[in-house]
């Protein structure tokens, strides 16, 4: 791996780190916040929201900046609103914190993505995917650091690290990329036009609604055990996060995207059902760790189905797939917060099940192709 392809990946690590680092810290948030944890969940809201509107509109206002800069400044703004978090004493203070965090992350994200391709043109799919995989890594290393460091100097300071997290990976981007010029700009109807086809519409309704799934549960983990996440098990998450990223790449190439689809939502369906009675013990780890790469199995078949659909509009197609994710975790931010605590898994086991059930349609052009 070249130095700059590995520098683009600590772009969507420090990004990734940002939005998930909140679902470490939630149960702490709310009782320094003194408000429910409901409440405290909108900040998972916020930041999912904001990266859902923000990408394509801020992708938009700055499709003439020069790459390298681009990329630094979206680092840097991800990092003063993670400072900002730490040092917010109110939750809607904490709210505005998480949206300048959602900018930043939204905006570093896709350009980290986008200049991968083209800084490496005969490995474009091989660059794009290591770039990706950073996000898949931020539950391996931002998430459990962030919990390792809460545990020790309080919640505030998690988000400090993540901050930090964010200047080095600026400061690496700096230093190992070269400036990159921008590519063609795309206007705002440009970005959204491929909604008009229904295999992508069902798609990215798949996406939604699996990060929905999953999310809600995340990022409750501690209202639903009535403790903090342990940091050991969400350790064992992002290790089959990483794992289960790679097998679902090898099996849509294999299989084709279709089976392994329905076989990851309908596994992580199952998991969510028995995981209120295995979060204890040994048991804990491995079924963690089978959630995370249950999970995290579904985004190659699906980023595979979705290119397959139009190859010549990929990278519209990957953008308001982002979209689609984030606005997920937007609405589990709601879920986690609206259903009582012991019954989230529950719910989100159906969310799943109704995601594999879009996945298995076949109505006209095929929504999943071999």
């Amino acid at each position: 791996m070249r130095a700059r392809t590995a520098a683009l990946a600590a772009t969507t690590v420090a990004a990734g780190s940002s939005g998930y680092v909140v679902a470490a810290v939630l149960t702490e948030v709310a009782a320094d916040l003194g408000v429910t944890t409901g409440a405290a969940g909108r900040t998972i809201t916020a930041f999912a929201l904001a990266y859902a509107v923000g990408s394509p509109v801020l992708a938009m206002l700055t499709a003439r900046f020069e790459r390298r800069a681009l990329l630094v400044a979206a680092l840097l703004v991800a990092a003063v609103g993670n400072v900002g978090a730490a040092l917010a004493p109110t939750l809607d203070l904490l709210l505005v914190a998480r949206v300048l965090t959602a900018c930043g992350a939204a905006l570093a994200t896709p350009a980290a993505t986008a200049v991968a391709a083209q800084l490496n043109p005969e490995h474009k799919a091989k660059a794009m995917a290591v770039v990706t995989a950073g996000l898949t890594a931020a539950t391996l290393l931002g998430v459990p650091a962030g919990r390792f460091v809460a545990d020790r100097y309080g919640y505030r300071a998690s988000f400090v690290l993540v901050a930090a997290l964010c200047v080095v990976a600026a400061l690496v981007v700096r230093s190992a990329v070269p400036p990159v010029r921008p590519g063609p700009a795309v206007a705002l109807r440009q970005r959204l036009a491929p909604l008009a086809d229904p295999p992508v519409r069902r798609l990215l309704a798949v996406s939604l609604l699996a990060c929905l799934a999953t999310f809600s549960v995340y990022g409750y983990l501690g209202p639903i055990t009535g403790r903090p996440p342990d940091g050991g098990h969400l350790l064992a998450y992002g290790l089959g996060g990483v794992l289960g990223n790679a097998i679902g790449g090898v099996a849509a190439d294999r299989h084709g995207p279709r089976t392994p689809l329905l076989v990851a939502l309908g596994g992580c369906a199952a998991v969510l059902v028995v995981l209120p009675t295995m979060l204890a013990g040994a048991t804990a780890v491995v079924v963690m760790a089978a959630w995370g790469a249950l999970f995290w199995a579904f985004n190659p078949p699906l980023f595979a189905a979705l290119v397959a659909v139009d190859p010549d509009r990929a990278n519209l197609l990957l953008a308001l797939n982002a979209s689609a994710i984030y606005t997920g975790i937007a609405g589990a931010g709601v879920l986690g917060g609206a259903v009582h605590a012991p019954a989230v898994p529950l719910v989100g086991a159906a969310v799943a099940v109704a995601a594999a059930a879009i996945a298995a349609t076949n109505r006209g052009r095929r929504l999943v192709t071999r």
